[in-house]
């Protein structure tokens, strides 16, 4: 088992640094992010929306669902800690 596990082990760390290294520079103004994304959300938010709250509006309207979800999982993860905290003993 262990002659497998670092072959696999080291093609994943080769993915991995192969797909880092083709990213984006961290805060470049010329990603594709920073050209295309953020100069929609910023001149449309407030016609199409009427929140003023740029950051408020992309969390209500534009990524609604994708913080719905978030909330579930912190949720789900929270009752799940609270079932197996409270859990009494079998005697």
């Amino acid at each position: 088992m262990n002659k497998l596990a670092l072959p696999i082990v080291i093609i994943f760390a080769i993915i991995f640094i192969f797909s880092t290294s083709t990213l984006p520079n961290r805060a470049d103004v010329n990603s594709p992010s920073n050209l295309h994304v953020s100069p929609t959300y910023i001149e449309h938010t407030e016609k199409d929306i009427g929140i003023e709250n740029i950051v408020s509006a992309v969390l209500a309207d534009y990524r609604g669902y994708d913080t719905l979800g978030e909330t579930f999982v912190i949720f789900t993860a929270g009752v799940a800690v609270l079932a197996v905290m409270t859990r009494r003993r079998i005697s």
